[in-house]
């Protein structure tokens, strides 16, 4: 590390230089639409945590939601704002509003995560005078409509920019002229102390054991996330008679872990699909769960079947980190989560023939075999994709963006 990159960091640390000899905690405002369930949300609140644990003053505005609590108790504040709209007047006010509050707060970075809060927060930013910094969190859409590439294109406008995977910054490389310097891909990060075997009681495994009416002679396939299509849960059903017939019995049970979100529609389709395959007794949509280690702690292997590519996808990095082995499809965030061969298993997406055989695979592992995957799996989330390195990783680039504000005040 250079000199001028330890001496950037120290005054992070310890404080931004104001006047004279006077120093302050480092004040950062991230910015985004709602503090809902998500992974833009949960890292917001990894990263106000991070802040406060570093000595810094963390801040995030936004519609508010149920993570609101828990970024509390982390030592943030919440300010909200309607940062969820995108109409073209509150964007402008939400702008004066951010504005009004980066000096009331003394803030020294925005960060956004979102598009329409983050053309809020760069108009603040600017006026103000104070580093802005942004987050891609996935590839957006209408790429071919002027417009929207243009609307998109604030997510790279940052002093600096932080994409969540190695996909993402190819991504942006493809589609926007962007400086290498300020691009930084900062992978998300997975709580490795949640998500560990050991920390997981017989009695949570005994009671969603329970709510799930499993029994110990099935084996779990398990595929967490929102219904919804390009989720793949489609895609995993049609495998399933094929991988029945390559393992010789039925005692399988395919959970669909997550919420349909007012898609009833298309759980209705599953649904049907099920009864249309002869799968009623083995594939089971059990809604949202609260307890998501316990949850892993049941499968024996966890699927990830999307058909269009994952920003990142924290749900390989959960499993891996609780010893399971993942199936995932070779596009996008799972092909630098996912180690073929070592970890799990990559199929192409909408292949039904090789998901299928990938499971089968999976379920006739020796014992032997599977706990070498597991502390494989749980030994590459704790080196790659761990919280600390996340947080680390982003300090980082807040500190890359302070730099020029720390060398004017230095001269």
């Amino acid at each position: 590390m250079s000199a001028s990159q330890n001496e950037t960091q120290a005054v992070y640390r310890s404080g931004r230089q104001t006047q004279g000899s006077d120093f302050r905690p480092a004040v950062i405002l991230q910015v985004l639409p709602e503090l809902e369930t998500g992974g833009v949300e949960r890292g917001t609140v990894d990263i106000a945590k991070a802040i406060v644990d570093g000595g810094g003053v963390a801040l995030v505005a936004s519609q508010g939601g149920r993570l609101e609590r828990e970024l509390e108790r982390a030592g943030a504040r919440h300010i909200t704002l309607p940062l969820k709209s995108k109409n073209i007047l509150t964007m402008r006010q939400n702008g004066r509003l951010l504005a009004d509050l980066i000096g009331a707060e003394g803030v020294d970075i925005v960060h956004a995560r979102s598009r329409a809060p983050a053309w809020s927060a760069r108009w603040a930013a600017r006026h103000m005078q104070v580093p802005f910094v942004t987050t891609f969190h996935g590839t957006y859409s209408g790429y071919t409509n002027p417009f929207k590439r243009y609307y998109n294109s604030v997510m790279t406008m940052g002093d600096q920019v932080i994409a969540v995977s190695e996909f993402i910054a190819n991504h942006v490389r493809k589609y926007y002229k962007i400086d290498e310097d300020r691009l930084n891909v900062v992978p998300r990060g997975t709580n490795v102390d949640l998500f560990n075997p050991e920390n997981v009681s017989q009695e949570r495994l005994i009671a969603l054991s329970t709510q799930w009416r499993l029994n110990g002679d099935d084996q779990v396939i398990m595929l967490p996330g929102r219904l919804t299509r390009w989720k793949g849960q489609a895609f995993l059903i049609k495998a399933i008679p094929a991988m029945l017939a390559e393992i010789g019995h039925r005692n399988v049970r395919c959970l669909l872990v997550g919420s349909d979100q007012g898609r009833t529609a298309y759980r209705e389709e599953l649904i049907a699909l099920s009864r249309s395959l002869d799968l009623q007794d083995v594939v089971h949509i059990v809604d949202h769960c609260a307890d998501m280690p316990a949850a892993y702690m049941l499968a024996n292997v966890v699927v990830c079947p999307s058909l269009d590519p994952e920003a990142f996808g924290r749900v390989p990095t959960e499993g891996q980190a609780m010893g399971r082995p993942i199936v995932a499809t070779a596009h996008g965030g799972a092909t630098e989560t996912v180690l073929p061969g070592e970890t799990g298993w990559l199929v192409a997406p909408g292949e039904v023939a090789q998901l299928s055989h990938a499971l089968a695979q999976v379920l006739s592992l020796s014992p032997q075999r599977r706990e070498a995957i597991a502390q494989k799996g749980r030994q590459h989330v704790i080196e790659k994709f761990s919280l600390t390195q996340m947080a680390e990783q982003t300090l980082a680039v807040y500190d890359k963006a302070l730099q020029p504000i720390v060398r004017n005040n230095a001269a």
